[in-house]
């Protein structure tokens, strides 16, 4: 039973929550959990509810807020609780994209629209002089919106979830040996294997590159990004024991690179001295300390889920869980995507089966598919349309198309001997190689922390790689991953005939 004390403290912090989020959804404002900002801002509307107290440039906290966005560009320098809301402006350019695709293109939703919108921003370009007026607005839509906070501190946390719920715990444990060799070693053989290639390559093309750079390039490039693979993976058909893997891997391997990016973001910038054992307590602690938290946060939502029978009260409960839990894991220190994770498998499993009705059950799976698909068309379009502020050269060009075969090198090397190692102990379905290291998708999150790197040139020359390697992997990998698997499938099938 709570306390007098902890139950006050525990509705001063749902009460911050539900200020904080209509405070971002009415004006498009970041959202803060763990600051004064919020409750200001809610005197203000019950005194005068026709006005915007975040219009008014004098006041001290907007001040603050506003300088401390334009200091900000390193994730691991994210203050506690803060998640960045700036996407809903770039929601009334979907609609119509989604309807083009949708009545001519005919391709996966997320494919389609990060097509289109590539196709428009190079359109635009392509211009030049004559639509001067629209390029300038494209460039303040794209100059309003902080990808890499939007991204990695706003909508992952609940696409993270969103994808969770649907995980079969039962399928992922047995899967679990091989998923944890896969996020683990394979993201860091996969990182110092790119790293050492790039070296070579932009060598060869006369671009320099330090060393620990490339260093870095391999850790934000080598993890599957969860988002782009739970978004394409669910229209293709693929195998549910081959779907656990895929799936579980992208889930859990972002805050292992995640970890590996800060070490060698230290070291490059020499903000910290890195030790072994700084590193190892950096990752015990982001990483087993985010699933403890998660399994904390998720038993907490499960026993509210199962106190109460009421479909909107139980929907409030599991998004305060992702907005709440993911920026209590900031304040700790903890890796929040991970912790979301933890949460949404055990809310998805052991929640959906003891601590819901069939109608909060229902309700709960159409809420969150909701969340998961306007969250992935923002995302994706955002992802085409940031080409536009992006520096290209000749040089870049081809060291991206050379790259990207080396990439799926890496990738097919990293994901080739665990599988391997494991087939000593169990059986494979056929071409899981194959299919691992084509399914394998980079996505927003490597772009994300291409954006969260120190301002400079080598800034530019990794941003636009990164860049190129993803729009391959999500058009060409995410079009074809489908009719690889079906390959496989009938092969399969003539061999048992």
């Amino acid at each position: 039973m709570f306390t007098s004390v902890g139950y006050a403290h525990f509705e001063s912090f749902c009460h911050k929550i539900i200020n904080g989020t209509l405070v971002a959804i009415v004006y498009n404002r970041p959202l803060s959990f763990f600051n004064k900002q919020n409750d200001v801002v809610w005197s203000h509307l019950e005194a005068s509810p026709n006005a915007n107290p975040l219009d008014d440039k004098s006041n001290s906290l907007f001040a603050r807020d506003q300088n401390r966005h334009k200091t900000h560009n390193n994730t691991h320098k994210k203050q506690a609780g803060e998640i960045q809301l700036h996407y809903p402006p770039i929601v009334q350019y979907i609609y119509p994209l989604n309807v083009i695709n949708h009545r001519f293109i005919r391709w996966p939703t997320t494919i389609g629209l990060m097509v289109i919108a590539l196709l428009v921003s190079l359109g635009l370009a392509a211009l030049g002089p004559f639509a001067s007026g629209l390029q300038e607005d494209a460039h303040r839509l794209l100059a309003s919106i902080d990808f890499d906070e939007t991204l990695l501190h706003g909508m992952l946390s609940f696409l993270l979830f969103a994808g969770a719920l649907h995980i079969n715990l039962e399928n992922l444990a047995r899967q679990k040996y091989i998923i944890g060799l896969l996020a683990t070693f394979g993201v860091l053989g996969s990182t110092v294997i790119i790293a050492f290639i790039s070296r070579w390559v932009l060598a060869v093309l006369g671009i320099d590159l330090p060393m620990i750079y490339c260093l870095l390039f391999g850790a934000l490039i080598s993890p599957t990004d969860p988002i782009a693979v739970l978004g394409i993976l669910k229209k293709v058909g693929v195998p549910e024991s081959l779907e656990t893997k895929i799936c579980g891997e992208s889930l859990f391997n972002d805050g292992v690179a995640v970890v590996v990016f800060l070490v060698f973001l230290e070291i490059a910038t020499g903000t910290h001295e890195v030790t072994a054992a700084s590193v190892l307590g950096l990752f015990f602690k982001e990483a087993l300390g985010g699933v403890v938290f998660g399994l904390l946060i998720g038993w907490v939502a499960y026993w509210m889920l199962k106190s109460i029978d009421n479909y909107q009260v139980e929907v409030l409960i599991t998004l305060a869980l992702v907005a709440g839990g993911f920026a209590l894991a900031d304040e700790l220190h903890l890796s929040g995507p991970i912790a979301v994770v933890v949460a949404g498998l055990l809310i998805g499993n052991h929640g959906r089966l003891l601590a819901m009705s069939d109608p909060v059950r229902e309700h709960l799976d159409t809420f969150w598919e909701l969340v998961d698909e306007v969250l992935n068309a923002v995302l994706f379009v955002l992802i085409g349309l940031e080409v536009m502020v992006l520096t290209f050269t000749r040089e870049y060009f081809i060291a991206g198309l050379v790259l990207i075969p080396f990439l799926l090198l890496a990738r097919f090397v990293s994901v080739g001997w665990p599988v391997l190692v494991m087939r000593l102990f169990r059986s494979f379905s056929p071409d899981v190689i194959k299919i691992l290291t084509w399914g394998g998708l980079r996505g927003g999150i490597s772009v994300a922390l291409a954006l969260s790197l120190p301002p400079g040139g080598n800034r530019e020359v990794i941003l636009a790689i990164t860049y190129m390697m993803v729009v391959f992997s999500i058009i060409v990998q995410g079009l074809t991953i489908g009719k690889l698997v079906g390959w496989s499938q009938n092969k399969k099938k003539d061999i048992e005939h």
